[in-house]
């Protein structure tokens, strides 16, 4: 009865464990926005893909993502507001102090995220966080 019990368990253990994945229908460029018809859900057996268009869909591709193969969740990102040479108002805010100048993106971002800027003024670089407006709060 042991004997069977275990050798049981360890067959159930041994067994793939398939699961809904998604995967883009075409090729989807790095900096795309990803939209619903550019993705189908594909059986597989493979743990750490994404499996819920709700969570891909208006999200923009950080790689090239090819036809029948699994999304990853670094594979996509929210879509960048900030495009690298932009130029961007930086916010600086301290108490009762407001500074605003205006600066260079040195890179490419979303909100949230930490940018790296260049103070057109004084032509020193400064790291801030990007606001839903487009401006960069640097601290």
């Amino acid at each position: 009865m042991k004997r069977t019990l275990l050798m049981t368990l360890l067959t159930a253990m041994a067994l793939p464990a398939w699961a809904d994945i998604l995967v883009p229908v075409r090729t989807i460029r790095a900096k795309e926005i990803i939209a619903p018809e550019d993705l189908m859900i594909k059986r597989v057996d493979l743990a750490g893909a994404l499996s819920n268009p709700a969570n891909v869909v208006g999200l923009e591709a950080r790689v090239a993502l090819y036809p029948g193969r699994p999304l990853r969740p670094g594979d996509i990102g929210p879509p960048a507001i900030v495009e690298r040479n932009d130029l961007v108002t930086l916010v600086f805010v301290q108490g009762g102090l407001k500074i605003v100048t205006e600066g260079r993106s040195l890179g490419r971002g979303s909100v949230g995220e930490t940018l790296r800027v260049m103070n057109m003024q004084s032509r020193s670089t400064v790291f801030g966080k990007i606001r839903t407006d487009g401006t960069v709060e640097v601290k």
